[in-house]
């Protein structure tokens, strides 16, 4: 990757996302989880959505889909 910036080469943004965004306000204020936990870690980390797979970037477990 630091050959891509020494000859010139696009910068790679990354995308940070805060925990407050994967929560919303559900009915009688309480809040509701937008997405799944991951079993295995537990309450706090969260199941990263793919296209085809849900993944835990913590520990690796991953849910496949059904088409």
């Amino acid at each position: 990757m630091a050959d891509k910036k020494e000859k010139g080469g696009a910068k790679v943004k990354t995308l940070r996302v805060s925990k407050k965004d994967f929560y919303v306000a559900g009915e009688n204020g309480k809040l509701e989880r937008k997405k799944r936990h991951c079993p295995k870690c537990g309450p706090g980390v969260f199941l990263a959505e793919h296209p085809n797979r849900n993944a835990c970037g913590k520990c690796g477990y991953t849910e496949f889909k059904k088409k």
